[in-house]
């Protein structure tokens, strides 16, 4: 009896013969791929090889292949750049041109400024200040009248140039003291020192702590609150009756504030973005929520 030729199995609709293999008792048929798969499979190959010829594609040390056709999207955009740039000349030079604080109501700078300002701010400082300079916790608002620096427009330029907290030699600067963490305050009057200022800032506080917080705040907050905790724009000290805040206006806030002494950093742009663009986000923010 002729040994088994487990390749010899046929099918009428598959095919002659399997490869062989077999599971569970499904066999693997042995058919030939259908010719115009063949064909697509060698038009890529062939298609392939010219676009290695024609195009940047194979990684080397210090970059990759030019290829014939010198291809660069890099180029491409810094070519479209350059384009817009130039187009859009005419009208960024008039936010130079014309002295900033008439910019606004200038009928030819006025919009560009909106336009551009809105533009550069969503692309550079939403990420912190939220869309429309809504802020968050830690970020202030840009979209109210409250300011920790001069909201003028001359002021929110200067902020943008130096930033705060930043590394620019004229950066705006100001801190907050740990009082609790560094041990300039024991935890008691950490505590009545926040109810002093829920009480300033016409929320709901303990009478008796309010009271014993109002001298520790006394000794040694008004040099930058001031006496009545209004604060002081020229320090960066903010307001403590508005009911503004920038990290929570909460019990626990105020005390992680005094306890830790919190304080952001907002990089300076002078150097990152032109004059230009700087005058427009300074009057987009400034017509944010009126300026001052």
């Amino acid at each position: 009896m002729a040994e088994h030729d487990p390749h010899a199995a046929k099918d009428p609709k598959a095919g002659p013969g399997t490869t062989g293999h077999e599971w569970d008792g499904i066999r693997e048929f042995d058919n030939p791929l259908p010719r115009w798969w063949v064909l697509t499979f060698y038009a890529c190959i062939a298609w392939a090889v010219v676009y290695w010829v024609l195009m940047p594609a194979w990684p080397i040390p210090g970059g990759q292949t030019n290829g014939v056709l010198g291809q660069s999207d890099r180029r491409n955009v810094a070519t479209d750049v350059a384009g817009l740039q130039a187009a859009r000349a005419p009208q960024m030079a008039l936010l130079t041109s014309v002295p900033l604080e008439s910019v606004a109501a200038h009928p030819e700078a006025g919009p560009v400024a909106q336009e551009v300002g809105r533009l550069a701010f969503a692309a550079n400082c939403a990420t912190c200040h939220g869309a429309g300079g809504a802020g968050a916790v830690g970020y202030p608002s840009l979209a109210d009248d409250v300011w920790l620096w001069d909201g003028s427009l001359a002021g929110i330029r200067q902020t943008l140039d130096v930033g705060i907290r930043g590394d620019h030699p004229d950066t705006r600067f100001s801190a907050m003291p740990a009082f609790g963490r560094d041990g300039l305050l024991t935890r008691e009057e950490v505590a009545d020192t926040a109810q002093y200022v829920l009480k300033i800032s016409g929320q709901t506080a303990n009478p008796a702590a309010a009271a014993r917080g109002q001298a520790v705040f006394a000794a040694n907050c008004t040099s930058c609150h001031g006496v009545d905790g209004r604060g002081d724009m020229t320090q960066g000290a903010p307001n403590l009756t508005d009911r503004e805040w920038v990290f929570g206006g909460s019990a626990a806030a105020i005390t992680g504030q005094i306890q830790n002494g919190r304080g952001g950093v907002m990089p300076a742009w002078e150097s990152r973005l032109d004059p230009a663009t700087l005058n427009a986000i300074a009057v987009y923010v400034h017509g944010l929520g009126g300026g001052t």
